[in-house]
Order: structure tokens, then C-alpha cells, then sequence
């Protein structure tokens, strides 16, 4: 990826980081005209480090690239300020087209995405359940979903055990359904997990 981007920014600079505390430090110390930002990193999650970025720098462009499908994130982060949503598996000219976009202050959204807006935006307020979730609520749903119990979730998030009771009991309520099985189920069905 860097190096289809150095070789149509010729003149750009380019910083990588290993996780989220040293993306956020690298962005906190120096001026970018563009983050490119991947939802899945060890630490913290990158709808965490969208929202610090935003609270930040607001008016820094964030392009996230992710290798998950748009129905799980591109709603959710292109609501917290991303300036488009993009999957790993789009063409390299797409992402040059994005960046170019972002850089110009628009906003990039792919073809099918931008249908997968439409209809959102037509539903008349029919949204997925998963969309009434917070983020923590739906980082929680998505590890419950992928196996894990309560206490090796609040393990990984550095929360208590009756926190990730709470979170649960709020998920099940606000997506109307009665156990982890249910939420698994439905996590699957919608490509919310791996």
C-alpha cells in the first residue's frame, strides 16, 4: 500500500505505527494531511482511535481501510467523523482516487456502499439492531459473538466483570434478544465477526 501511494505522491511523506497508542502519538506530534486508519489493531480499537483523532484533530481527514466487509463498520465510522470507508480488497487506483478526495475535503464512500446509504437513509428509521449499539456495546457483541466469556472480555478491554455483565444485559435488551446464543446467531448471519 505505501508503495502505491509513494508512487503517485512522489513528494509526500509517509509514517506508519505498529499499534494505536503509537498511531495516535505519531498524529499527535506531527502534521499529516491524511490518516489512514485500520479498524482492527492491537490495543485499542480503531473506532477508539477515530474518536480520539476527531476530538483531536477535527478537521483531519481519516480514511479507514479495513479488511471488514462495509456493512459491519462504514456506517458507524463515517458517523463518528471518518472521511470515507474503504475495504482492503478495493483496487490500488481506488485508493488513490480516496486519498486524492479526502485530501480535497470531500468525502469517499465506494458505489456499493453509497447504495447501502440510500437505503439506510430511506428506511424511515429501520436500522439494523446492531446501529442502536454504542461502540463499546458493539465491540462487546462482536467478542461475544466470536466465542469469548464475560470474564475474558473484561480481561482484554481492562474493564470489570460486572462492566461486560452491564454491556451484555444493554446489547441483548437494545437488539431484542434473550442470550449469547441469540447474538452469536445473528453476529454470523451478519458478517459482524470473522
Amino acid at each position: 500500500m505505501k508503495q502505491i501511494l509513494a508512487d503517485e505522491f512522489q513528494k509526500a511523506t509517509f509514517g506508519e505505527a505498529r499499534n494505536a497508542q503509537e498511531a495516535l502519538n505519531k498524529i499527535w506530534k506531527e502534521n499529516w494531511d491524511v490518516v489512514v486508519l485500520d479498524i482492527t489493531m492491537p490495543g485499542r480499537s480503531g473506532l477508539e482511535v477515530l474518536r480520539e483523532i476527531k476530538k483531536t484533530k477535527p478537521k483531519l481527514p481519516v480514511l479507514v481501510l479495513s479488511m471488514h466487509p462495509e456493512g459491519q463498520f462504514a456506517v458507524r465510522v463515517l458517523k463518528r467523523g471518518a472521511s470515507g470507508y474503504m475495504t482492503k480488497e478495493s483496487a490500488p487506483e481506488e485508493l488513490v482516487g480516496a486519498i486524492k478526495k479526502v485530501l480535497a475535503g470531500g468525502r469517499y464512500v465506494s458505489t456499493s456502499l453509497a447504495e447501502k446509504l440510500a437505503t439506510y437513509l430511506s428506511a424511515d428509521g429501520q436500522k439494523p439492531p446492531q446501529e442502536k449499539l454504542s461502540d463499546r456495546e458493539f465491540q462487546v457483541l462482536r467478542l461475544i459473538a466470536s466465542g469469548k466469556i464475560v470474564s475474558e472480555i473484561a480481561k482484554e478491554l481492562s474493564l470489570s466483570v460486572k462492566t461486560i455483565s452491564t454491556y451484555r444485559s444493554r446489547i441483548l435488551e437494545k437488539m431484542g434478544m434473550k442470550n449469547n446464543a441469540e447474538l452469536m446467531h445473528y453476529a454470523m448471519q451478519h458478517q459482524l465477526v470473522e
